[in-house]
């Protein structure tokens, strides 16, 4: 080996602190080593770049600049091994904005908002302030 050649430490993109977070919601995971917290971020990094090279190669086919949802998914379902685990985690692709805009009809649009219905996916935010019916009320006592 030359004593010139000098070897730059490779450091992970991703904050080591927040990966290592993310690892202990895993409940079966106590403690991380250096080492493995090193190979996670490594590998996320090299995934991701995977991940954004092959929606990139998705959207210059569809002669796209911008890179969407669409392309993503388009790219994870070529790729078996990434298709077998991610797709099911990826958002419904979304109906484009001008066919729900001609399919809503006149008597929606004067219903009050409190009639429509909620996105999919989504809750109303009543639920989570609705008090329990079957609970006695709270008391108490100054004494």
């Amino acid at each position: 080996m030359a004593e010139d050649e000098s070897v730059d430490p490779i450091r992970p993109e991703f904050p080591t602190g927040r990966v290592k977070n993310v690892m202990k919601l895993d409940k079966d995971i106590n403690m991380v080593n250096s080492e493995a917290l090193f190979l996670i971020s490594c590998s996320t990094n090299l995934f991701l770049q995977f991940l954004a090279d092959r929606s990139a190669e998705v959207a210059t086919e569809k002669k796209k600049k911008t890179v969407k949802l669409d392309h993503l998914r388009i790219a994870v379902k070529r790729h078996r091994p990434t298709n077998d685990f991610l797709l099911d985690s990826l958002p419904v692709p979304a109906e484009s904005t001008q066919s729900v805009a001609n399919s809503v009809s006149d008597r929606d649009r004067s219903r009050p908002v409190a009639d429509k219905p909620a996105p999919a996916g989504t809750r109303l935010i009543d639920h989570f302030f609705r008090k329990p019916e079957n609970e006695a009320p709270i008391q108490i006592n100054d004494e």
